[in-house]
């Protein structure tokens, strides 16, 4: 540790025991489990490559932070790591409007970067509901989705190419700068999803798209929860694609009435939110509703662009209206299309099963649900694991996955095993051996070391 704080300039490292606590944990509620030894603020490429030569050579362990938005405990402190930030890493070194890309080190936050791209009629299209505070980086760390990615994909969908500080503190480049590009292994999509375990991301070249000409933007309430997943199944069915298809169950839409002082509930039990765009988003809007409406209390069409941007905004207050009243842990499945109802219905069952307020929100478009569960006092309690264990199993049987979009960290680290099977778990363990030898890059993540 001396030797890594003589060789970076002052101000961009901390020992002081404030700055180590607001870096020790993320969003997902997970304790630090210890107090990092140090946290490094990188403001050049150089500053990560020293970081990691150093870790490497005394087997000294590093996690990697953004933002700290995560929510499965990637970025945890586990005691006497290094805790490295590339918040201030967080430039658009280049935008393109011809060739439809941008060039951005991984602190940039995704919100700045979509406003940037906006000044030339292009967006990044990936939108987490973080998108105003989480960074490139994270995403990436993540292969984080949002709401548009029923259409538009998720993180991976627009990485093109990367900048990648191995750990040994040698720079690697994947990728490229074109649209098409087959040539040898996909490292680019390796290191995407890869929660901080292969490589430190210090630049990524992204795929832009045009905004759409227009977008007409659906409200819609249902009795229950179950007809409200159904209609977005049957969007699904009828061979919809809106870019949005967002779906809150009415614990959601309680705690958006106490926060925001709206009555959202007393339409109805569930929340539709649907969104098309392009040329035909009219057209496909008027299809959408005569889907929905026999599912549905009511159906609205937004009136404005400012009517839909609230709506959207709306849903975006989900989870922090949940977490003001209390603590909760998000969990993260995802089934196929056609089994969302389903999945809503055995999750409900779940809470009352073992006693435990869940709350579910949805992007219905892809089938990626959010199980919330809350709870009081400092630990998740007892009940509250059991039913996140029942969660997890309830997605695996109907062929679906414990994590779309989140992540695996610490929080599912457990149940990976169960999703990918032996043979492949021992793939990805000597792959992250052949990537770190020295197990230095954030050890426990994924999976027990």
């Amino acid at each position: 540790m001396a030797a890594l704080t003589a060789a970076l300039p002052g101000g961009r490292w901390s020992t002081e025991p404030s700055v180590l606590a607001a870096h020790a944990t993320d969003r997902s509620g997970l304790p630090a489990q210890g107090a990092p030894a140090v946290v490094v603020f990188a403001e050049e490429v150089d500053d990560v490559r020293l970081v990691l030569r150093l870790a490497h050579a005394h087997r000294t362990p590093v996690v990697v932070r953004g933002a700290g938005t995560g929510l499965a405990g990637a970025a945890t402190a586990t005691g006497g790591e290094i805790v490295l930030s590339t918040a201030r890493l967080n430039r658009i070194l280049e935008l393109s409007a011809p060739d439809q890309l941008a060039v951005v080190q991984p602190g940039v936050i995704t919100a700045e970067l979509d406003s940037a791209a906006a000044e030339h009629g292009l967006r990044y299209a990936p939108d987490p509901a973080s998108v105003a505070i989480s960074t490139i980086g994270g995403n990436i760390a993540t292969n984080a989705g949002g709401l548009r990615c029923a259409k538009y994909g998720v993180t991976r969908d627009s990485v093109l190419g990367l900048d990648v500080v191995l750990a040994d503190g040698s720079l690697l480049r994947t990728g490229r700068r074109t649209v098409k590009g087959v040539a040898g292994y996909d490292l680019t999509g390796l290191f995407v999803g890869s929660e901080g375990t292969l490589g430190v991301v210090v630049a990524a070249t992204l795929r832009l798209r045009p905004v759409p000409r227009s977008t007409a933007t659906l409200s819609a309430h249902f009795a229950t929860v179950a007809d409200a997943a159904a209609a977005s199944s049957a969007l699904t069915a009828a061979g919809l694609q809106p870019a949005v298809a967002e779906l809150l169950d009415g614990a959601n839409l309680e705690a958006i009435d106490a926060a925001q002082g709206t009555a959202l509930r007393e339409r109805g039990a569930a929340w539709l939110l649907v969104q098309t765009d392009g040329t035909g988003a009219e057209a496909e809007a008027a299809l959408a509703e005569d889907v929905l409406t026999p599912f549905a209390r009511s159906v609205r069409r937004a009136s404005d662009v400012a009517e839909a941007e609230r709506l959207l905004e709306v849903r975006r207050l989900a989870l922090p209206s949940l977490e003001r009243r209390g603590r909760v842990l998000i969990e993260d499945i995802a089934v196929p299309r056609s089994l969302l109802a389903e999945a809503v219905d055995e999750i409900a069952a779940i809470g009352r099963r073992h006693d435990v307020r869940v709350a579910t929100m949805a992007h219905a478009g892809d089938g990626n649900l959010h199980p919330i569960f809350g709870y009081d006092g400092p630990e998740v309690p007892d009940a509250v694991t059991r039913a996140a264990d029942e969660v997890f199993r309830l997605a695996l049987r109907l062929g679906g996955t414990l994590t779309g979009e989140h992540g695996v960290g610490l929080l599912k680290r457990q149940w990976l095993g169960d999703e990918l099977g032996e043979e492949s778990l021992a793939l990805h363990r000597r792959l992250r051996t052949l990537f770190d030898p020295g197990g230095v890059l954030n050890p426990g993540k994924l999976w027990s070391d």
